[in-house]
C-alpha cells in the first residue's frame, strides 16, 4: 500500500524534516535572522576599539607637545631630537588605524550614525598626523642657532603662553570627540582667538627686536615655531567640527558661528 500523502511531507526517504530550518526557528544554534544583529554588535565593538585608539593618538601629540615646549623653553637640542625620532610612533598609529578603519569598511557597509563616526575619524586621524609633524617642526628649529642662541625671554614666555593654549585645545578637543559634547567643542574656537592674538604679539616683537643680525635670525626661528603652535590649534578646532558632525549629521566651521 503507497504511504500516505501526509507522510510525505514529514519525511524524505524516512528522515523527519525541520519545519523551522532556515527561518529562525531553530534554537539549536546562530540562525540567519540572529547574524545580522551579532555583525552589527561586531561592528560596533571593532569601531568603538578604533576610536579609543584614535583619541590616543591625541594622547601621543600631548606628550610630543610637552616635550617640544620644554625643549623649547630650555633651548634643548638633545630633546628636540627626541621629539623628532618619536615622530615615528604618530606615524605608526596613524597607519595602523587608518588600516583599521579601511578592514573594517570592507567587512561592513556602515550607516548612519556609524557611517558619520567612520568618515570623522578618518578626519581626526589626519589632524593628528598634522600635529605631529608640526611638533616635529618646532623641534627642527631649536637647533638652528646653536647651543647658546641669543634669546629673548618676553618671546619665549609668549610662546609658553602660546604652547600652554595649544595644548589645552588638544586635551579639550580629544574630550569634546569622547563624550560628543558640542558645546565643549564650540569653546575651541574662543581659546584659539587667544592663539591667534598671541601669534601676532610674537610677530610684533620679532619686526622690533633691533638690528643685531644673530637675534633677528633667532627671531625669524621662532615666528615659525608661533606659527607651528597656531597650525596645532587650528587642527584641534578642526577636531571640534567633527564632534558636531557627528552628533548632528551637520558640518559646520566653529569659527563662523555668530556666538564667538
Amino acid at each position: 500500500m503507497p504511504p500516505s500523502s501526509s507522510d510525505d511531507s514529514d519525511s524524505l526517504h524516512g528522515a523527519p524534516l525541520n519545519r523551522g530550518a532556515g527561518f529562525g526557528l531553530d534554537d539549536s544554534g546562530p540562525t540567519p535572522i540572529e547574524e545580522p544583529g551579532r555583525a552589527r554588535a561586531h561592528f560596533r565593538r571593532e569601531l568603538g576599539e578604533l576610536e579609543a585608539r584614535s583619541l590616543g593618538g591625541l594622547d601621543l601629540i600631548i606628550e610630543q607637545l610637552d616635550r617640544v615646549l620644554e625643549a623649547l623653553q630650555h633651548q634643548d637640542v638633545e630633546l628636540a631630537q627626541m621629539v623628532i625620532a618619536d615622530d615615528d610612533r604618530v606615524d605608526g598609529r596613524y597607519l595602523e588605524v587608518h588600516q583599521g578603519i579601511l578592514s573594517l569598511l570592507a567587512l561592513q557597509a556602515p550607516v548612519a550614525g556609524d557611517l558619520r563616526l567612520v568618515a570623522a575619524l578618518l578626519h581626526v586621524l589626519k589632524h593628528i598626523e598634522r600635529m605631529g609633524d608640526q611638533c616635529v617642526n618646532i623641534a627642527k628649529l631649536i637647533p638652528l642657532s646653536g647651543h647658546e642662541p641669543p634669546v629673548r625671554h618676553e618671546m619665549l614666555e609668549a610662546l609658553a603662553k602660546m604652547g600652554a593654549r595649544a595644548r589645552s585645545e588638544v586635551v579639550q578637543s580629544r574630550a569634546a570627540f569622547a563624550r560628543r559634547d558640542i558645546e565643549l567643542a564650540e569653546d575651541l574656537a574662543r581659546q584659539d582667538r587667544d592663539i591667534n592674538r598671541l601669534n601676532r604679539e610674537i610677530f610684533r616683537m620679532a619686526i622690533e627686536i633691533g638690528e643685531d643680525p644673530d637675534t633677528r635670525e633667532w627671531c625669524m626661528h621662532m615666528i615659525l615655531v608661533a606659527r607651528a603652535l597656531e597650525r596645532i590649534g587650528d587642527n584641534a578646532v578642526d577636531i571640534g567640527e567633527q564632534v558636531a558632525f557627528v552628533v548632528t549629521g551637520l558640518f559646520r566651521e566653529l569659527s563662523d558661528r555668530p556666538t564667538f
